[in-house]
C-alpha cells in the first residue's frame, strides 16, 4: 500500500535521537512521499536540508501565524526558489491561540498568498477558529491550488471548501471520539482529501498521548475507509494520487 505523507515537521527537536532511522522504515514500510511543513526561518530552511538530503522527502516554506510578526517575504520567497520547494506553508489564521495580534496575522497570509500566486505554488493551510476570514481571503485572492491542513471545519464549511476546487487533509483527529468530522469525511469527494499525521503532533488512537510519526499513518486510512466504507487501500490511493496531482502536477 503506497502512502504519501502530506505533512509533518520532522525536522523538530523531537525527532533529533532517531530521524534517520525513522525515515527508513517510512520509506520500508511504503510511505513514498513525505512533505515537511516550515512554519518559520529556521524550520523552512531545516525543511529544505531534510529534502536535500532524502530523495522522497519535499519541503514547503512559509510563516505560520503564531509567527507572523517575524515574516520576511524577501526570505520565503528566497527559498521558495529551492529545487525541492513544492508550496508555501503553512500559512494561515490562528484564532485559537492568537499569539500574534490579528491585524498582523492577516498581513502576513496576504502576502504570502499574493506570492503564491507570484511563483505558481499551491498553498497549505493553518485555520483554527478563523474560517470565515479564512475563506475570505482565499476568495479574494485565489491560489492555484489550496489544502486546508488538519481540517477541523463543520460539514457547511467542508462543502464550501469543496465547492471551491479546495482540498481537505485530515490528521489522526479523525479518529477521537468526538472529533465531529464523521460528516465531512463521509461527504468530501474521492478527488479531494489528502491524509497527513502533522508529527510530532496529533497522534491517532491507539497511539494517543505518543510522539506521532508517519508510520501512524495507517491508523488514519483505516478510519477514514470505515467512514467511506471503502477498503484501506483505496483511501491510501486515491490520497496518493491527489496529493502527487497537487504537488508534483509537473512530475518530480
Amino acid at each position: 500500500m503506497k502512502i504519501f505523507e502530506t505533512h509533518a515537521h520532522l525536522d523538530f527537536k523531537d525527532f533529533d535521537k532517531d530521524r534517520d532511522d525513522l525515515l527508513k522504515k517510512c520509506f520500508k514500510e511504503g510511505i513514498e512521499y513525505i512533505i515537511n511543513v516550515g512554519t518559520d526561518k529556521k524550520t523552512s530552511e531545516d525543511s529544505i536540508a531534510l529534502a536535500a538530503k532524502y530523495k522522497q522527502v519535499y519541503a514547503s516554506v512559509g510563516f505560520h501565524p503564531h509567527d507572523a510578526e517575524s515574516y520576511d517575504r524577501d526570505l520565503v520567497k528566497k527559498l521558495a526558489a529551492e529545487k525541492k520547494v513544492v508550496a508555501i506553508g503553512e500559512i494561515g489564521l490562528d484564532y485559537f491561540k492568537n499569539y500574534c495580534p490579528r491585524d498582523l496575522q492577516k498581513q502576513a497570509f496576504e502576502d504570502q498568498l499574493q506570492l503564491a500566486n507570484e511563483l505558481d505554488l499551491p498553498v497549505i493551510i493553518h485555520d483554527r477558529d478563523a474560517h470565515e476570514d479564512c475563506y475570505d481571503l482565499l476568495v479574494k485572492y485565489n491560489p492555484k491550488k489550496v489544502v486546508f491542513h488538519c481540517f477541523t471545519g463543520d460539514a457547511l464549511f467542508a462543502q464550501k471548501c469543496i465547492e471551491q476546487g479546495w482540498f481537505l487533509s485530515f490528521t489522526g483527529v479523525v479518529t477521537y471520539k468526538n472529533s465531529g468530522l464523521d460528516d465531512v469525511v463521509r461527504q468530501v469527494p474521492r478527488d479531494r482529501f489528502f491524509i497527513e499525521t502533522d508529527s510530532p503532533f496529533l497522534s491517532p488512537v491507539p497511539k494517543r498521548g505518543k510522539r506521532n510519526s508517519p508510520l501512524n499513518l495507517r491508523h488514519i486510512v483505516e478510519k477514514i475507509a470505515d467512514l467511506k466504507r471503502m477498503t484501506p487501500k483505496k483511501v491510501a490511493e486515491a490520497s496518493y494520487e491527489n496529493a502527487l496531482e497537487f504537488f508534483f502536477p509537473n512530475g518530480n
